[in-house]
């Protein structure tokens, strides 16, 4: 019995990891084995160091968000308190959990001449019950100043890293020799950190801020980690880390506007969002399309010719190129009537002005699994 069912997990392993489909022609994993000494190429046992590196990520984010980002969000004026406690009421506490949050005007005139109280009150207690369930400003800080300290620092980490790489000037290299392509330490601690990190929050996702959007991030945290997994295997990295890099460079950007919003700095953070959504339109429309599936699609083509997943890896990233697209007309359109309908009058001149981070957010629902952020998690501010 035990044989068999080994036997059975050794076909579905070797099913999952059949050569002809995850590798070109003539190559074998056998050949990908390298050099015993330093990296060699990547390894699919390399990924096992990812776990502990993940927790060792988590636990250092819980010590960062206690100690430092606390004390700064104190600094900048944030309360260390929770939203205002709702009168405990049983009638409306049965209505809000189990019929409405949002009562109608008859349902309000019925609750009011039920308890014998005015229509106002009966609203104010639902308005004050649903922001009972809303996480302290604090704790979003926190979350957003550890999101945007690693995000700055892995970004600034791979400029410096791919400034020497011979591929960000030369992108042909991603495919000269491939894929027999040697692994650098620059390189492995660069593609593992941003595994162990997505892991990490795979893992906090469980005790963070229950956002709306939770099963929507748990899907993208997975395609995310598979996809970054299955790149390092097939040694598909070179290509990876100037994929990452183009998705971190406005990842931070947005960070930084939440914190701004948090502190109430509004022009700061309209100021840091239409950066921020300068740095996306370029990166996403233009760089993107233009450099990265470029070479993806045609330049890879002529040097390496296609196979099984080289289809597989050319549609998952045209689906997101789709997604890019749609989420930059989002972003202009809103940012865009914001502008329009945002016109302050100040003594002697008229001036334009964006409406707040946070009406934009809880009117954008869109999750974006390939940079890192989702818009609709923002929306629950």
């Amino acid at each position: 019995m035990a044989t068999s069912a080994a036997g059975a997990l050794g076909l579905l392993w070797g099913w999952l990891w059949s050569e002809r489909f995850w590798l070109p022609q003539n190559v074998s994993w056998a050949d990908l084995e390298g050099p015993s000494d330093g990296y060699g190429y990547p390894r699919a046992q390399h990924i096992l160091s990812v776990f502990p590196l993940a927790a060792g990520i988590f636990s250092v984010r819980l010590l960062f968000e206690r100690f430092i980002a606390k004390t700064c969000a104190l600094h900048v004026g944030i309360e260390d308190s929770g939203p205002y406690q709702a009168q405990p009421n049983a009638i409306l506490e049965k209505v809000f959990i189990s019929i409405t949050k949002y009562p109608d005007k008859k349902r309000l005139e019925g609750l009011s001449k039920q308890l014998d109280w005015d229509v106002r009150k009966v609203q104010c207690w639902f308005r004050h019950r649903r922001n009972q369930d809303k996480p302290p400003t604090l704790t979003k800080f926190c979350e957003s100043m550890w999101r945007f300290t690693f995000y700055i620092c892995i970004f600034c980490y791979g400029i410096r890293f791919l400034w020497s790489s011979p591929w960000f000037w030369d992108i042909q290299q991603c495919w000269h020799s491939y894929p027999f392509q040697p692994l650098s330490s620059g390189l492995y601690y660069y593609y593992i950190m941003e595994l162990a990190f997505y892991w990490s929050l795979m893992f906090s996702q469980f005790t963070d801020i229950k956002r709306k959007d939770f099963l929507i991030m748990f899907v993208h945290h997975l395609a995310t980690i598979g996809l970054i997994t299955f790149s390092y295997i097939t040694n598909m990295v070179r290509v990876g880390t100037l994929i990452m890099c183009l998705h971190d460079a406005s990842d931070f950007l947005l960070e930084a506007a939440k914190l701004a919003n948090y502190a109430k700095f509004q022009r700061l953070c309209d100021t840091l969002f239409v950066i921020f959504s300068a740095v996306f339109m370029v990166t996403r429309l233009g760089l993107y399309p233009f450099w990265i599936l470029n070479t993806t699609l045609f330049e890879s083509w002529e040097m390496i010719g296609p196979y099984s997943s080289w289809w597989l890896f050319n549609g998952l990233l045209l689906i997101l190129q789709v997604l890019h697209v749609i989420w930059s007309y989002l972003i202009a359109r809103i940012a865009f009537k914001a502008l329009i309908r945002g016109k302050v009058t100040y003594p002697g001149r008229i001036r334009p002005r964006l409406c707040t981070l946070h009406s934009f957010l809880t009117s954008f629902l869109f999750s974006m699994p390939g940079g890192s952020w989702t818009v609709s998690s923002l929306a629950c501010i």
